[in-house]
């Protein structure tokens, strides 16, 4: 059997090179004698794996000595609560944006910890749009503004990022971290689940600037405290070490595509031809707002449920497979991350054109 483009939302696709290279690798890497599955992650070998992650991280996020770089467990939704045990530290307050699912989840659990004030919300309109914000939107007395720059369930994205002045700007970049440049500078902490553009699950990213360290709340399991992961070089306990090695093949990878700067040109490729395949068609109804539509989870559905399952059903037997929406919403979902290639997103459009024809 031949493999299938995979629009699975997470755990996802990743870059072949990356599997085949894990492949040649599984029993022993280089000339230890091992596989990195079997290796301390104290060893010599192993933390010349794990350093060189990390400085292909740095690198290709433009990532400054004055933030630290963690490669922590527990999920984006461990760090929904170590996220405000970090950073309500000073006045106790919080203001986040409802943008989503996940972007409501995370107010919810940092409620447990702090005065958490929804600054807006698109929840009201199944979360069709991502919400318009000002400065004045924010309260200069929060500890930090919480934001989520991708909604991977409802398919919409910031296509800016908001000016949050001297408070700390947190976001969720676990759905489209490394798919298009950001100013790291611009924010107090990045958060990211890896099993989207980053690697397989298991492994979670923290950024977070240094002068925000050091401030956990007395109730902080030592885990989830950043600085301490900090001082601990994120080994304070054993990492995830097979993860951590897979995400530095995906990042070399993402290196010889031209780096973020390079892979934002052909993920805005691939979501343009989808896009229009959707705006030229009376058949399909994309569910995203224009202005907030996703480059990473294109959403959308065909006349009624049951034509939705027979697309589903249809494009997997072609080799287009997971394409069904998530369990909140139905519909149809197509998640086309770093690792997708252009051919996958041509095969899917040929095949939403040839269904159309035969259902319309």
């Amino acid at each position: 059997m031949e493999r299938v483009f995979n629009f699975a939302a997470g755990p996802s696709t990743m870059p072949q090179e990356a599997l085949q290279t894990a492949a040649n690798e599984m029993l022993m890497f280089e000339d230890t004698g091992m596989s990195v599955m079997e290796m301390s992650h104290r060893s010599k070998m192993y933390l010349n794996i794990f350093n060189e992650t990390e400085a292909l991280v740095r690198d290709l996020m433009h990532i400054p000595d004055d933030y630290a770089v963690l490669f922590l467990q527990g999920g984006a939704t461990g760090q929904f609560a170590a996220v405000p045990m970090n950073l309500l530290s000073g006045s106790g307050k919080a203001d986040y944006v409802d943008s989503g699912n996940f972007a409501h989840g995370a107010m919810v659990e940092a409620q447990k910890y702090g005065k958490i004030r929804c600054a807006a919300s698109s929840r009201e309109d199944n979360y069709t749009y991502i919400p318009a914000l000002t400065p004045a939107d924010v309260d200069p007395e929060a500890d930090y503004f919480y934001i989520t720059t991708n909604n991977t369930i409802f398919g919409t994205r910031y296509a800016s990022i908001p000016d949050t002045g001297d408070v700390p700007l947190v976001a969720d970049m676990s759905s489209n971290i490394l798919s298009e440049p950001y100013d790291v500078t611009r924010f107090g902490a990045i958060i990211a689940g890896a099993q989207k553009n980053i690697g397989p699950a298991g492994l979670t990213l923290v950024i977070v600037r240094r002068n925000l360290l050091g401030k956990a709340l007395p109730i902080t399991p030592k885990i989830m405290d950043w600085k301490k992961m900090d001082e601990n070089g994120s080994m304070l306990n054993t990492p995830s070490t097979y993860p951590i090695y897979m995400a530095g093949l995906c990042m070399k990878w993402l290196k010889k595509q031209g780096g973020v700067e390079g892979i934002e040109k052909v993920n805005i490729e691939k979501a343009n031809l989808l896009y229009d395949t959707l705006d030229n068609s009376s058949f399909y109804r994309p569910t995203a707002r224009k202005d907030s539509r996703s480059r990473m989870n294109v959403t959308f559905t065909t006349p009624d449920a049951d034509t939705d399952a027979k697309f589903v059903k249809e494009a997997a037997a072609c080799g287009l497979v997971n394409l069904k929406g998530h369990r909140l919403v139905g519909g149809i979902r197509a998640s086309i991350y770093n690792a997708m290639p252009v051919e996958g997103v041509k095969a899917l459009c040929a095949f939403m054109k040839k269904f159309e024809g035969e259902n319309a």
